[in-house]
């Protein structure tokens, strides 16, 4: 099917017309025909990849909850920078909805929760390497366990922050448009 609509900063349908000569009574306008045109928050569904992204960032959030209950026995410092996860689990399932179901309100809050998620992953990484470092200065008969364990951590952060910072970007074509109320340009092509 021929693309009847480019969008590239202005919209321009065009719509092919019949020959004054062989056209009948009100027959010149088809009665139907097709507007093709490259919309940003379809791009962000197609080549974002919000399913599996957000299905990504929601089973990292769980991880990272985990590890920090199970641990947090034994560390009271560690629950500062593991408990807060829940908003990357959050974070992931809202993702995961907006690529589901096309609703720019849902793709909206998505990329605010992201940019939470991409800044508090930046806070938790900071927060954890700090705990490694206090814990290299103790002498402790499990301290390889705790260190391999916030090291786990700190690599579900950095993951984190990744997927986060790969929405933001598609997220942001969706939702930073410019050609939201823009009235497109008509122009009527004669039929060959």
């Amino acid at each position: 099917m021929k693309k009847t609509f480019v969008c590239d900063d202005s919209m321009i349908i065009t719509i092919p017309i019949g020959s004054l000569r062989d056209s009948g009574e009100g027959q010149l306008m088809p009665e139907k025909f097709h507007c093709v045109y490259k919309d940003s928050y379809k791009i962000f569904a197609v080549k974002g990849k919000p399913k599996p992204l957000g299905a990504a960032q929601a089973i990292a959030g769980v991880f990272i909850l985990v590890l920090g209950l199970i641990f947090n026995k034994t560390e009271h410092f560690n629950a500062m920078y593991t408990l807060p996860s829940v908003l990357f689990v959050v974070c992931g399932i809202v993702s995961y909805a907006a690529g589901q179901y096309p609703n720019m309100h849902v793709t909206k809050l998505s990329f605010s929760l992201n940019i939470a998620s991409f800044f508090w992953s930046i806070a938790a990484v900071s927060l954890c390497l700090i705990t490694i470092h206090n814990l290299s200065k103790e002498s402790s008969k499990n301290l390889q366990v705790r260190v391999g364990i916030n090291g786990l951590i700190v690599t579900l952060l950095v993951l984190e922050k990744l997927i986060a910072l790969s929405l933001i970007y598609w997220l942001s074509k969706a939702v930073c448009r410019q050609h939201f109320n823009t009235l497109p340009i008509i122009l009527l092509k004669h039929g060959d």
